[in-house]
């Protein structure tokens, strides 16, 4: 295949990825606050409200590893299909435990959108497959940018998709999830029926057989890391990123809750929050391609400190004040997912590419998935200022971390 014809096709790859981004985006998106909101409801427990996120991000993280072995098995349309699929399936279940107040099913259908999420995460790596060393930041920030318009629509579609569930008969706040149905079929279809020739397959065959290759295991793939600095920085970063924003984004609808903000205005935040995630993608990816991928991430620390202050001490009536604060804390996630997710991909062998970014999602899910739980005890135990100055200091420590490595 020519020069010329991998270009072409790259442009299509990142127009298909970033049409399936936009999907997934309103469908995963729009169930973040309604799934806390929904627990709460059940169990009639603030402090168990982080249970819905928690279990998303498990799902996530349980899924990384199958799609990161699908992808070397069938390349990255298969792998990206059968996670947006469960995700339908998981929309049903939540939707059948909501209704019927059953805690079980709920959590169930939580834990498998979480893994439509964990595709949406894989298809920034989709993204580089064909990209050149100048431009991997820049093509896997396009991705990223693909759930801008969706992310944003989600969380606003949380009053009317709850006035219909409400028509059926159904509790308002499983609304979202019939939403998360229809929009991540979609998206498996887009997948399925766009995504030809196959990224993956096609990068390896350019790469003169390196899809014969043994395919390596996680320990393998981790053990690899920790052979590079770099490596197991850039992992670091990506986790500590996500950490940071699922702990403090998965808890603020409970805490404006608290203060009988509406369900309009709760989504409105986690709509700039979620602007700030992905709007700014191209610039952050660009960023990292011209100063470099560890200053970029360093950037990143520096907006997730403000972000964890502002939102610390932001009034849970104040909306205005607390949309700064989610906002900062999405673009600071950006920031550290871009470059991080980079970084880790150019650092080691290609033939471990896979197992590696397979790993990475393991370890970003699962420290996510950590923060959600251990959210919902500080906020319950003491507040939810407690809960952004304890995430500050994690990420504090990431920072040092990365002047220690430019130092060496």
């Amino acid at each position: 295949m020519s020069e010329l014809s991998l270009k072409e096709q790259q442009q299509k790859v990142i127009r298909v990825l970033s049409a399936a981004q936009v999907l997934n985006g309103v469908g995963v998106t729009g169930t973040v606050a309604a799934g806390s909101l929904l627990v709460a409801s059940i169990t009639k427990s603030e402090g168990l409200a982080g249970l819905a996120q928690t279990t998303s991000v498990l799902g996530a993280a349980a899924m990384a590893l199958p799609l990161a072995r699908l992808t070397q098995k069938g390349g990255r349309r298969l792998a990206l299909t059968v996670g947006y699929s469960s995700g339908v399936i998981g929309a049903g279940l939540a939707i059948f435990g909501g209704t019927q107040r059953i805690l079980f099913f709920m959590l169930l259908g939580a834990f498998m959108v979480g893994a439509a999420s964990a595709s949406g995460y894989q298809a920034r790596f989709a993204a580089i497959d064909l990209a050149t060393p100048e431009n991997r930041s820049k093509n896997l920030s396009f991705v990223v940018w693909g759930s801008t318009i969706g992310a944003v629509t989600g969380p606003n579609l949380m009053e009317p998709s709850g006035n219909f569930a409400e028509f059926l008969g159904l509790p308002k706040l499983v609304g979202p999830y019939f939403i998360a149905a229809t929009t991540l079929f979609l998206a498996a279809v887009v997948i399925q029926l766009f995504l030809k020739p196959d990224p993956y397959l096609t990068a390896n065959r350019a790469a003169d057989g390196i899809s014969q290759k043994k395919h390596e295991s996680t320990r393998a793939a981790l053990l690899h890391i920790r052979k590079y600095p770099k490596a197991l920085f850039a992992i670091a970063s990506v986790a500590i990123g996500h950490l940071a924003m699922v702990s403090i984004m998965v808890m603020t609808p409970v805490h404006m809750a608290h203060f009988d903000v509406t369900l309009r205005i709760i989504g409105l935040v986690i709509s700039v929050h979620v602007l700030g995630m992905f709007a700014f993608s191209p610039i952050v990816g660009a960023l990292s391609d011209k100063i470099g991928r560890i200053a970029t991430i360093q950037i990143g620390v520096v907006i997730l400190l403000a972000s964890a202050v502002i939102t610390a001490i932001a009034p849970g009536h104040n909306s205005f004040e607390l949309g700064i604060g989610l906002f900062l804390l999405g673009l600071g996630w950006s920031f550290t997912l871009i470059a991080g997710s980079t970084l880790l991909s150019e650092t080691v062998s290609i033939d471990m590419r896979p197992a590696t970014q397979g790993a990475s999602d393991l370890v970003m899910n699962l420290m996510g998935a950590g923060g959600a739980a251990i959210g919902g005890v500080i906020i319950g135990v003491f507040s939810f200022a407690a809960l952004c100055y304890a995430t500050g200091l994690v990420v504090l420590a990431l920072g040092f971390w990365s002047l220690k490595l430019v130092k060496a």
